[in-house]
């Protein structure tokens, strides 16, 4: 754990968290009367301006949750690769404690490598749920490396939202579970739809919102 420092602007704030992995940030968009924190990770090749991040800080403050948009260590430092899934898990048990601290049940979610690292910390952190967006059951053309045992341990509530197209494990690859699962139809691994897809952008953008937004009122 460590320091903390915040910058507080309108209509979000920034939360800087010293971890055993390096130094993290938090970019809170705060929901009034909040009943739950959403605390979603990047993936390997991004930060959290990806689309799907975005559009859930968008919605779901209307809906009581508030959002954490989680940058790990190695993307605020500026590097250009991830480090190893043991890096990415302290970092993530290194914000625990803030994303915890406004007292609230925390889902515990992110995108691709951000949802690995989710399904595999929940339950030693206690995590109220898992909002897995765009599990990567494995690597692109290689299904005989499964990581369904990292969805299938997380050992509380979960959901996983999947593109229709995505390369890391299309929909009907996932193998049963107690989870859910909400299907992007046309999406890839970034939730990107073709323009000659009979929906558009914002409409796949509204089917992941919506899904999720239902799945958490029956989160506690």
């Amino acid at each position: 754990m460590g320091t903390v420092s915040r910058t507080t602007g309108t209509e979000k704030r920034t939360e800087d968290v010293t971890t055993d992995a390096g130094e993290a940030r938090i970019t809170w968009y705060p929901a009034e009367r909040a009943r739950l924190v959403l605390a979603v990770g990047h993936g390997a090749g991004g930060g959290i301006e990806a689309r799907d991040l975005r559009a859930l800080a968008a919605v779901l403050p209307a809906a009581r949750v508030t959002v954490a948009l989680v940058e790990q260590p190695w993307r605020v430092a500026g590097k250009k690769l991830a480090p190893a899934p043991r890096t990415l898990d302290t970092g993530w048990r290194g914000l625990w404690p803030a994303l915890a601290a406004p007292g609230l049940p925390v889902v515990s979610g992110g995108r691709s490598a951000g949802a690995r690292v989710a399904c595999r910390t929940a339950p030693e952190l206690g995590a109220a749920a898992v909002l897995a967006l765009s599990f990567p059951l494995h690597p692109p053309g290689k299904p005989e490396k499964s990581r369904a045992d990292e969805l299938l341990g997380a050992g509380v509530p979960t959901l996983v939202v999947q593109g229709g197209r995505d390369p890391f494990g299309r929909p009907e690859e996932f193998p049963a579970g107690e989870h859910g699962l909400t299907e992007v139809p046309y999406a890839d691994h970034g939730f990107a739809v073709p323009k000659k897809a009979p929906l558009t952008q914002d409409q796949a953008l509204d089917t992941l919102t919506g899904a999720v937004a239902g799945w958490l009122d029956g989160i506690s």
